[in-house]
């Protein structure tokens, strides 16, 4: 009969601990790519605490440059001004687009047919 430090953790529990991401949530995002047949629990952890890392750098980037600094909040708008206005984040414009109102979108959008009838 073996023995368990209840002390010690094993390293598979170590290494949960150290992600706050739920695993099954990127297993399941991993396998909706129809090239993925299998996913390794290596790869998984690894692919869970790089996205986890990703997500706390856009954070605190936006937080360090955005409006909210003052009273220590995060909006979206945040998010939006960083993946617009930081090259590494620039991937992200499509997904964090500015928010636009839609009097604002409508106007730009008659202003947009008004040019195209004049030519």
């Amino acid at each position: 009969m073996s023995q368990t430090n209840p002390d010690k953790d094993s390293p598979a529990s170590e290494a949960k601990k150290t992600i706050s991401l739920p695993t099954s949530r990127v297993r399941l995002i991993m396998k909706s790519s129809p090239d993925v047949s299998s996913i390794n629990q290596d790869a998984l952890f690894l692919t869970t605490k790089a996205t986890e890392l990703f997500v706390q750098h856009l954070a605190l980037t936006s937080f360090t440059n955005g409006s909210g600094r003052e009273a220590n909040t995060l909006d979206y708008s945040d998010l939006a001004k960083t993946a617009e206005e930081t090259d590494i984040f620039h991937f992200l414009t499509d997904i964090l687009p500015k928010k636009i109102l839609a009097r604002d979108y409508l106007n730009s959008l008659e202003q947009l047919q008004d040019e195209d009838a004049d030519f």
